[in-house]
């Protein structure tokens, strides 16, 4: 029997995050949109607070006990054991520039464990969502919904990688920044991949979990970026994990995959994956 209380909590966020994603409509492509830039250089524009606060109405309306965490807002705690984390604009870069590869992110956490996440892509009217147990499901514009499954490929040699931005390779803090054989990191699964491409976000994400691509590979990532996409991918048959291999959202990089290349990845990235002590 499916679990009442998540199926509930899975409509909500599908509901709630279409709402917020066909906001970011109302901007996007507008040339006289504001951008304006966060301490971390991070650009912000109004679509990005609007489309949060819907998330926040919605999703705390529905569940007033619950706790909140957005990229915008910060956090709101409640008093259940649930939380929802959400990023109303993945791909601001994207958004302001007029390409439609942003996504709006939904999760619900129980306990600090995904168990909801949902990823729209609004300017696509693509959408890929899950509750644990329940297995993924995609709907593109127009069409029903179907099982969302990740890719059967077997070989890194024949994958498609995708990542947000290569330069965040050499970005990356106190880590190391070549692999074991003296060339960057990035460049090794470049030469280890058929193909990689900056279809990144979570449109990258949603990639992975309908089978378009075999990985995407985040070396910067925060929780609410990840927290949605790793319940997805693991739902749609695939793995998500941070560098080390630790399946968490909170190790601050991030790697979905079909599962069957993951270890192949894992193994040119642990170089690059030493954290600062």
């Amino acid at each position: 029997m499916p679990d009442t209380t998540m199926q509930k909590r899975l409509e909500v966020a599908i509901a709630a995050t279409r709402k917020a994603g066909r906001k970011t409509l109302d901007w996007f492509g507008d040339a006289n949109l504001t951008v304006t830039r966060k301490g971390d250089q991070s650009p912000v524009t109004a679509a990005d607070l609007a489309a949060e606060e819907i998330l926040k109405s919605e999703l705390l309306d529905a569940f007033p006990d619950d706790s909140f965490l957005g990229e915008e807002t910060g956090s709101h705690q409640g008093g259940s054991e649930f939380e929802w984390v959400v990023d109303p604009i993945d791909g601001t870069k994207s958004f302001i520039h007029g390409v439609p590869l942003f996504a709006t992110l939904v999760a619900c956490r129980k306990n600090g464990k995904g168990i909801v996440g949902v990823i729209y892509i609004p300017a696509l009217n693509e959408i890929a969502y899950a509750a644990v147990g329940q297995g993924a499901w995609y709907q593109q514009d127009g069409h029903e919904p179907i099982p969302a499954h990740v890719s059967k490929q077997t070989t890194l040699s024949e994958s498609l990688l995708c990542s947000s931005d290569f330069r965040d390779f050499r970005r990356r803090p106190a880590k190391l920044d070549k692999n074991t054989s003296g060339k960057d990191t990035r460049d090794v699964i470049e030469d280890a991949c058929r193909i990689v491409r900056t279809w990144g976000d979570g449109y990258g994400y949603l990639l992975v979990a309908t089978g378009r691509a075999e990985a995407m590979c985040d070396p910067m990532l925060n929780a609410w970026d990840a927290a949605a996409v790793a319940v997805v991918v693991g739902e749609a048959g695939g793995t998500f994990t941070d560098w080390q291999g630790i399946h968490t959202i909170d190790g601050g990089d991030g790697l979905a995959t079909n599962g069957s290349v993951h270890n192949d990845l894992l193994r040119l990235l642990a170089p690059a994956a030493i954290r600062s002590k």
